[in-house]
């Protein structure tokens, strides 16, 4: 586990995935406002000591809310507690790392922005308000396709699903809502009991299983239910963290589910089992998790905190199969096939029974024993016509 140095506040964090396997970190700070951005070290598990680059917001822009970044890794949208959306180019190399901010005219002055967040294929951007609107801009277009102001009565979390086709939203008031993006208008909204509030949302990432999971408090008592997405019926529920949610998180691969506890705890789920296969007890001692979110490559975790800070942790679960690996074991077969081959070639000959002609008798024509029917003039013998 490693937590940064500095004496601002984190508010808010995520992974920036580039090529070549290389991952960054940026962290939004808050006394002063700032956007700071750090690279990974595999290796050590780690964040360098120094940020490779730093982006300080006016006096008059507040400070970082929250952060979403394009799939691609070079945009980078951040709302800030004055109601001001930036959107910020990353360029140059690692030694020189720069960042350049410009506005989002469709999001600006339009009150605090709760919620960001971009599809899986990067087309578009979804923004939740505190007020309770909804805004989605196609991207790099930024032209607006949804707006609707009375889409929840505050926002509290949002999630696209892996094609792109949904967006599922949760707010204040316990309501979760599914929005289509092909008819850019609300789809349905989720059943519930009266004692429930859906808090958190986030679809499955496999690519095998349409389901969106939801944290629920049921009572008092924090369950983790599961919707079928072809039907949005719930199909069940589990009780994975055993206390209130803050933050939900999904891996980019859909192996794992993550929930981060209001006190600081963290549980990791492997989906398939619906089993816990790593628990942080106390990671963030007594203070609500802001940020989780898997590192795209690696089983690294990064967990944000106003308390705390950043923290980035390696997950006790069972290794992923690395490509060379793979190629190991499909050369091991291909050798081991190779040589059973072998061994049933060398002895083909009594196994399928054959006998070998080095060591077949000499039969001469004489030693046959001539059938009268038939004879040297007529091959075929008597025909009967």
């Amino acid at each position: 586990m490693e937590k940064p140095a500095g004496d601002s506040k984190v508010s808010c964090g995520s992974w920036i995935r580039k090529p070549d396997n290389i991952n960054w970190v940026i962290l939004g700070k808050s006394h002063p406002a700032k956007l700071e951005i750090f690279s990974f070290e595999n290796d050590t598990v780690s964040l360098s000591p120094s940020p490779l680059a730093i982006h300080e917001f006016e006096e008059s822009e507040g400070d970082p809310v929250t952060i979403a970044v394009h799939p691609s890794g070079d945009d980078v949208v951040c709302s800030t507690s004055n109601g001001a959306c930036k959107m910020l180019f990353l360029y140059g190399r690692e030694t020189n790392l720069k960042l350049s901010a410009k506005d989002i005219p469709p999001l600006q002055d339009v009150g605090e922005q709760k919620c960001l967040a971009f599809s899986v294929d990067g087309s578009k951007l979804a923004a939740g308000g505190v007020d309770g609107h909804l805004r989605i801009l196609e991207w790099p277009s930024q032209r607006v396709i949804l707006d609707e102001a009375s889409a929840h009565k505050s926002f509290r979390d949002m999630d696209f699903s892996l094609d792109s086709a949904f967006l599922a939203s949760t707010s204040t008031d316990g309501i979760a809502r599914i929005w289509s993006m092909e008819d850019a208008v609300p789809l349905t909204s989720l059943t519930r009991n009266p004692d429930e509030k859906i808090e958190l949302c986030r679809f499955s990432k496999d690519g095998t299983k349409p389901f969106l999971f939801c944290a629920v408090q049921k009572g008092d008592k924090a369950v983790t239910s599961v919707y079928d997405i072809s039907t949005w019926n719930k199909i069940g529920y589990k009780r994975l963290l055993k206390k209130p949610a803050s933050i939900m998180s999904v891996s980019l691969d859909g192996k794992y589910l993550a929930l981060g506890s209001k006190d600081g705890d963290v549980s990791v789920v492997e989906v398939k089992k619906m089993e816990i296969s790593h628990y942080s007890k106390r990671l963030h001692l007594g203070t609500n998790i802001a940020t989780l979110d898997f590192c795209p490559n690696q089983r690294v975790m990064l967990a944000t905190s106003k308390e705390w800070g950043a923290t980035v942790t390696k997950l006790s679960v069972p290794a992923d199969w690395k490509e060379w690996q793979i190629y190991v074991l499909l050369l091991g077969l291909f050798l081991a096939s190779a040589v059973i081959f072998y061994i049933f070639f060398r002895n083909s000959d009594s196994f399928w029974n054959f006998p070998d002609v080095r060591y077949q008798p000499i039969i001469s024509k004489s030693d046959l024993i001539p059938d009268p029917q038939f004879s040297d003039d007529d091959p075929f013998g008597q025909l009967d016509l």
